[in-house]
């Protein structure tokens, strides 16, 4: 058992062997790398035994392959789930030095955007602390996604260089590297025993090396591996790279995640990037089954794929690659093991989102891919016309149109497809994949996405913590289901007051940061309303800003008016090539300039539009929030996971009924969640008919009129080009998002929020229940259900067998 003493003993070896240098002449990042080694270290023996332990047993394993990991800082995460977080703590205070800033040393890690990536990583820790042999695969991009700024209110992207103290969780492991190969020319040869054989020429060979990342369950003892991938050139190639031009042609591959793919380089660029690291992953998968020793029947019994969204659709025609081409398999064999092996979650609705490639890209990139996707693709055709028909079939087609569509090859190719909310999986049944539901019923399944409370609330909202062990005891913390206890205090008014005092605490903890970082004062008794997401025109960040702007005008309108003083706080970056959605940025920041110095409103409001949103910012946000913006159109959002986070932490959902909002509402009850707007089945019914009218619904509407005509008549400084095409888009291109038909709703449901907020009691009655009914939304339950229903694996801890029994609408 690590104590205090035996702890500043370590930590100050660590120090003096690192540096040379006694403790007080260190910097906080040098206390950070020591205290990283010292977790390291501390946890290695775990590492390894986990690994063991697994080939011992030989145990099924999971393969969980995604573009984006958004980890944020690991460094507190890892003491929590170690058991040590405070014994650290209070030996860094006993040695005078400064935990939270050593904390604040390290850096986000750059290797996700949003949701998807902070999905990733919460999978990644449950799946450690159910003690399920699981493996994360992706790329370690140097860069990662931008460092965004604003200025002038406009976004301007920069490189996010989170690597420029190095990653001293991360080991590298050049004994498992692997190559990889693009381009040349490939033709098949008869080998003499009646099978071809692929001759390749010309190719372009890339060393695919990975760095290695503990990921630790909490207080179990696993230690479980996630795996990035950086391209390099093979030392034995080095001869052929004589340029800088040349040399960078390589580093590109994991340079920065999300290259602009307006233009064809970007779109090879993406393309290579997604071959890189599911070649590499598979390649590494192969490697070690056949070091087991086992059949090659018993491969999709020791492994389970998992393809995060379309980027690693390639799993497909790669393993079909291998165990054809370097395997001596039949076609058949090969089929049947990789689409017993491979399973796909589909993250979007809209058809238009899911991913394609020009065939011509693909066959020159990849030439043996092709060949394998063409001879998939056509298989599907000729097993499938006789069974549903010509017009059915080819609608499902892989290969069409000139492009190669990556969702239905992840479809074909795999035995599970699920949609992520139950709203979601039904819309891709009955809509957007209707025509492989009907031939592929029983591989559509549902799994509500989920978020792990470790972080969100453990270790975002320490005192919220306490303040329900001290209430429910801790066993919740292994069964988040047991946060329906909590609802026993809903009545409770010592309780809602401790409740009402830690809100205002983490309020006052963010407006400490806006005041240092931006010169803000906000007020933090108001009510704190927060949008956290992406920014895409679906989610509506626009539709939020429009209201803001209607309360603007009512105050400036009678400055006398009693209105619930508000601080709007939104996170979001827009993809670099997404003009439109750069452009609601920049009209939201000249908004907030507008109000934030405007005498006439004083505190009444403030606008709030924090830089370079993640997850370090989300875990300062969430705790502070009053309101859950959730706003996206009715039938767009796949699931959401902010939701959670912010329900988690008390904030009332204001939502339409979208994604997992849906599932939220159900377990909290219609009162204690506020619903507004345009329902699935009503967005399919405008839609079917065909008449709706933005600029009717705005002429019936002086309110909304007199809201849009400012964003063209110069009422808001600097947006005469961004204001005009936002109004443009909502009156002459009639509005796609339905922002103006949902305009009123929004404002009625706002008004609902401020009445409500003006009486403490109630509210904090319903923050409460909404913490208290969280615990189905723990990513434990998720990658359980994952586990029992898709993988067929088993975790370490039975226990968690009856987590899923608890885990019911309250």
């Amino acid at each position: 058992m690590l104590t205090t003493t035996k702890f500043k003993e370590e930590f100050e070896k660590i120090i003096e062997g690192l540096y040379a240098s006694n403790l007080e002449d260190t910097s906080s990042i040098q206390q950070y790398t020591a205290l990283g080694n010292f977790i390291k270290s501390y946890s290695s023996d775990n590492w390894n035994k986990t690994n063991q332990l697994y080939l011992e047993e030989q145990v099924k394993q999971v393969y969980y392959f995604s573009m984006e990991f958004l980890p944020g800082r690991m460094l507190k995460s890892n003491l929590l789930n170690l058991g040590i977080l405070t014994t650290v703590r209070e030996g860094i205070a006993e040695m005078g030095l400064d935990f939270e800033a050593i904390v604040k040393s390290e850096v986000d890690p750059a290797l996700g955007n949003g949701g998807l990536g902070r999905l990733a990583s919460c999978f990644m820790d449950s799946i450690a602390s159910l003690g399920i042999p699981g493996n994360g695969t992706g790329i370690r991009y140097r860069y990662g996604l931008f460092q965004q700024k604003f200025v002038d209110g406009y976004q301007v992207e920069l490189p996010e260089n989170w690597l420029r103290n190095g990653n001293v969780w991360e080991v590298r492991k050049e004994n498992k590297a692997v190559m990889v190969r693009y381009g040349g020319e490939v033709y098949l040869k008869e080998d003499g025993e009646n099978k071809l054989r692929p001759i390749y020429s010309n190719t372009q060979n890339i060393l695919a090396v990975p760095y290695d990342t503990g990921m630790v369950g909490y207080e179990n003892n696993v230690v479980n591996n996630l795996r990035l991938w950086s391209a390099e050139i093979p030392p034995e190639e080095e001869i052929r790279y004589k340029t800088i031009a040349e040399r960078e042609v390589v580093n590109q591959i994991t340079e920065v995640l999300y290259p602009d793919d307006s233009n064809y380089e970007g779109q090879l660029l993406r393309l290579r990037q997604e071959y890189f690291f599911t070649s590499a992953g598979i390649q590494s998968i192969v490697r070690f089954f056949k070091k087991q020793g086992q059949p090659w029947s018993d491969f999709p019994n020791k492994i389970a794929i998992h393809v995060n969204d379309t980027h690693p659709a390639l799993c497909v025609p790669e393993l079909m690659r291998i165990l054809l081409d370097e395997e001596g398999h039949s076609w058949e064999n090969a089929w049947d093991i990789t689409k017993k092996s491979i399973s796909y979650t589909n993250h979007t609705i809209m058809q238009e989102a899911m991913e394609k490639w020009p065939v011509d890209m693909v066959r020159e990139l990849l030439p043996r891919i092709y060949q394998i996707i063409e001879a998939i693709n056509q298989r599907h055709l000729d097993r499938k016309i006789s069974l549903y028909g010509e017009e059915l079939t080819y609608r499902t087609t892989i290969i069409s149109e000139g492009y190669v569509k990556m969702a239905h090859l992840a479809i074909i190719g795999s035995h599970s497809v699920n949609g992520v909310a139950q709203l979601h999986t039904d819309i891709l049944k009955e809509e957007t994949l209707h025509d492989f539901y009907k031939m592929y019923p029983s591989k559509f399944n549902n799994k509500t996405n989920g978020i792990t409370q470790r972080r969100w609330l453990h270790l975002a909202n320490e005192k919220l913590t306490q303040l329900i062990d001290d209430k429910i005891d801790q066993e919740w913390k292994v069964n988040p289901a047991e946060l329906r206890q909590f609802k026993a205090y809903s009545k409770d008014s010592e309780t809602l007051n401790q409740l009402s005092d830690i809100k205002l605490e983490n309020k006052k903890r963010f407006a400490v940061y806006v005041k240092e970082k931006y010169g803000i004062e906000i007020d933090p008794t108001a009510l704190f309303d927060v949008q956290i997401k992406r920014l895409h025109a679906y989610k509506r960040q626009l539709l939020n800003a429009l209201h803001i702007l209607d309360r603007y005008l009512k105050i400036k309108e009678d400055s006398t008016l009693e209105l619930q003083p508000r601080v709007f706080i939104f996170g979001a970056k827009a993809a670099p090539s997404y003009i439109y959605a750069k452009q609601i940025i920049k009209f939201i920041n000249a908004l907030a300039h507008l109000v934030n110095n405007d005498p006439d409103i004083g505190n009444k409001m403030k606008v709030v539009f924090v830089e370079n949103y993640g997850v370090s910012l989300a875990e300062l946000i969430i705790p502070a929030a009053d309101i859950s913006e959730q706003i996206s159109l009715a039938g767009k959002e796949a699931s959401g996971t902010s939701n959670m986070k912010l329900m988690l932490n008390g904030a009332l959902t204001m939502a339409t009924l979208d994604g997992a909002n849906i599932e939220i509402k159900d377990l909290v009850g219609e009162d204690n969640i506020f619903l507004f707007g345009l329902t699935n089945d009503e967005v399919n019914q405008i839609n079917r008919e065909g008449n709706y009218s933005s600029i009717a619904v705005m002429e019936a509407n002086p309110r909304l009129k007199r809201v849009l005509n400012c964003l063209i008549n110069g009422t808001i400084p600097g947006i005469e080009e961004e204001g005009r095409v936002i109004y443009d888009s909502l009156t002459l291109f009639n509005d796609e998002y339905y922002v103006l038909q949902d305009f009123a709703s929004f404002v009625a449901a706002q008004e609902r929020a401020d009445t409500l907020y003006q009486n403490k009691l109630a509210w904090n009655q319903k923050a409460l229940i909404n913490i208290a009914s969280s615990g189905p939304f723990s990513a434990d339950f998720t990658i359980m259900r994952y586990a029992d229903e898709i993988w067929n694996v088993k975790g370490k801890a039975e226990k968690h067998a009856s987590f899923l029994k608890g885990n019911q609408p309250i």
